[in-house]
């Protein structure tokens, strides 16, 4: 039987926008299908859920941060959002709103499939069925099953957030910089995009019940990084 191939849902209100993307991605051996907003794209969610979905921030009707939030409600599929360039408020707020990475207008068909591949990459995981679960307080982390518990309770995390979680379980106790967590976790091209670091770190902390004031795990380290502690406190 032929592989199954990637499945992308571009959500977009510009048919010649989505056009363009989805012969890019067609190209590059991705299905496509696509919803002209936000009401659309949730229906189809609803039928079947893709492994990617592209969404442009700026729709009638339903835009594309609302449409964020509402694909987080049920699911935790990769979500890019697609921005004006150079609008640091718009990749914030699609951030905050659930989405993984950012791509802003006009891109390239190079830049479009390399920011896809890069996503994709960081949301699947490797083998970790031999590494033993880390554990620190009520926080428990099971490498094997990809998930994370808090005091017994299960947290529900994007694959992006398992991931920086992951990235600094492993290297508990140490502090790591910003670029390091950003070209472990995404990768060496995200270099110096702290804002997609800070607003995910802040997603995950919210997740873990942070008390920025008074951290009871993640700790940040002014000017340098982060540690995750090993010793609850």
């Amino acid at each position: 039987m032929p592989a199954r191939k990637t499945s992308v849902l571009v959500v977009d209100d510009d048919p010649r926008i989505v056009r363009m993307v989805q012969r890019v991605l067609e190209l590059h051996g991705y299905s496509v299908t696509s919803a002209p907003g936000g009401r659309s794209a949730l229906d189809t969610l609803g039928k079947e859920i893709p492994d990617l979905v592209i969404v442009d921030i700026m729709m009638p009707g339903m835009d594309g941060y609302t449409l964020c939030r509402r694909i987080r409600e049920f699911s935790q599929v990769p979500i890019i959002i697609v921005t004006a360039r150079g609008d640091d408020h718009e990749k914030v707020k699609g951030l905050d709103a659930g989405a993984d990475d950012y791509i802003c207008k006009p891109f390239s068909s190079k830049e479009l499939a390399a920011r896809l591949k890069a996503v994709l990459r960081r949301t699947s995981f490797m083998d970790e069925l031999g590494e033993a679960p880390f554990v620190c307080g009520g926080l428990h982390i099971d490498f094997a099953s990809h998930k994370a518990t808090l005091d017994g309770l299960d947290v529900d995390l994007t694959a992006t957030e398992y991931k920086l979680l992951s990235y600094l379980a492993r290297h508990a106790g140490q502090i790591v910089t910003a670029d390091q967590v950003l070209a472990a976790v995404w990768d060496d091209c995200y270099i110096g995009e702290y804002d997609l670091l800070r607003v995910n770190m802040a997603r995950l902390r919210r997740k873990l019940g942070e008390d920025p004031a008074s951290p009871r795990y993640i700790f940040t380290k002014h000017g340098i990084g982060y540690i995750l502690q090993t010793e609850d406190r």
